[in-house]
């Protein structure tokens, strides 16, 4: 039996996640808390394998309520409830201490296997969150490849190669720039060396897919 205290500043959301529990045989939920002080306090005198806890609650925040449980009761597992939208702050408090993290709208199912993954010492974090730590991180990594790439190229190789992608030639590159044609035509060259592109249409491609250019 999985002994489990419910953590929200809403009563309707306590008693939505009570209901749901009720229905598994392996589940016992022993308390509920309004806030994270309460949980605190609560823990004193009756302990609890999972605490399932809002991230968003007066008086003491679920951030800090986490920081608690894992320093004082460290048996004491803890699953946090997130909105979608909280990316940054579920990561705080799976640093924090919570072993596992789930949207409020996730499915019963997921719900359940969630707490039972945090009871046996596991890590979970439900479908919609890992999509979208998944995206951010593809994103972030996407960033941080096109500032790389945009090191790499000189301030006037990337001017030139702005213009090169307007459709202006060399030669009035060169006029707009007050440089020689030939010293236009080395940039162009280095260009096409350093992203190893073969010609103009695939440098052009290039600096779009890598955000050097708008």
């Amino acid at each position: 039996m999985i002994k489990i205290i419910i953590t929200d500043d809403h009563k309707i959301v306590r008693d939505g996640i009570k209901s749901l529990l009720q229905k598994d045989s392996d589940f016992e939920v022993v308390a509920e808390a309004a806030n994270g002080q309460d949980l605190v306090d609560l823990l004193e005198t009756q302990p609890a394998d999972v605490v399932v806890i809002d991230m968003n609650m007066p008086v003491m925040d679920g951030l800090k309520a986490t920081a608690y449980v894992r320093e004082k009761y460290p048996q004491t597992r803890v699953l946090a409830l997130s909105m979608l939208d909280q990316e940054s702050y579920v990561r705080q408090i799976l640093t924090a201490g919570a072993l596992g993290c789930v949207v409020k709208n996730c499915s019963r199912e997921e719900l359940i296997f969630a707490i039972k993954s945090v009871a046996a010492g596991n890590k979970f974090i439900c479908s919609e969150l890992a999509y979208k730590f998944l995206e951010t991180e593809q994103t972030t990594a996407a960033n941080e490849q096109a500032a790389t790439e945009k090191e790499a190229l000189s301030k006037c190789e990337l001017n030139v190669l702005r213009l090169i992608a307007e459709g202006y030639t060399n030669a009035e590159i060169a006029d707009k720039l007050f440089n020689s044609k030939r010293t236009i035509e080395s940039h162009r060259q280095n260009l096409l060396l350093k992203t190893q592109c073969k010609n103009t249409a695939a440098l052009i491609k290039y600096a779009l897919v890598h955000h050097l250019i708008d």
